[in-house]
């Protein structure tokens, strides 16, 4: 293995150390899901990834969940990380692909641009035709006890469309915009010590 990958290869398995110990500086948003918690963890993934590409994106994720499993467990018999991978996946993936081939301040907001909203149709997706079912099926709960739980927390939410209006979307919504404007605002001063060890 050529030296420059190995870089490249201890780069990544170190963001994704670093998504990991973020995951543990969560915080709910009860208002909005009884089910998810905030972190900064996406971070890592995107600064990495626009250094490293999408192929080193998907390794920082991959170390992440598989850190969080190692020492957290699960406690969603993993429908919480498979969520967490398909939709760390199509937030940064979309973002970087459009980075590439626009490397400018504004190719790189409009790739985040670009990844909120693919993560938020993936959310949709996923939470109603994957995740939640597989939960409810594990858990041999049904979508009622769901939104009950859902409306307890959010009297706005009292059926599944409006628990997509009104959680799954402004949840992932906030969640990638606060991400990508911190990016934005603090990626040329992280990414020029990165990609010199990756240089070196």
């Amino acid at each position: 293995m050529k030296r420059s990958q190995v870089h490249r290869l201890t780069l990544a398995a170190m963001l994704g150390a670093v998504a990991f110990i973020l995951m543990f500086f969560s915080f709910s948003v009860p208002v909005l899901s009884p089910f998810a918690d905030f972190d900064f963890s996406a971070l890592p993934e995107l600064i990495g990834g626009f250094i490293l590409g999408p192929a080193g994106a998907l390794e920082i994720i991959g170390v992440k969940i598989l850190l969080k499993l190692v020492f957290k467990g699960t406690s969603s018999m993993f429908t919480g990380e498979v969520q967490k991978f398909l939709l760390s996946a199509a937030y940064v993936l979309p973002a970087i692909l459009y980075y590439r081939k626009h490397r400018t301040k504004r190719g790189a907001l409009i790739g985040i641009v670009l990844g909120g909203i693919a993560c938020v149709i993936t959310a949709i997706i996923t939470n109603i035709y994957l995740i939640f079912p597989a939960y409810i099926h594990l858990y041999g709960m049904n979508w009622d006890a769901i939104i009950e739980m859902c409306t307890k927390v959010n009297p706005l939410i009292h059926n599944i469309p409006t628990f997509v209006l009104f959680s799954v979307v402004p949840f992932n919504t906030i969640s990638c915009t606060v991400t990508g404007l911190i990016t934005m605002l603090v990626y040329k001063k992280i990414s020029a010590p990165l990609k010199k060890l990756i240089q070196d």
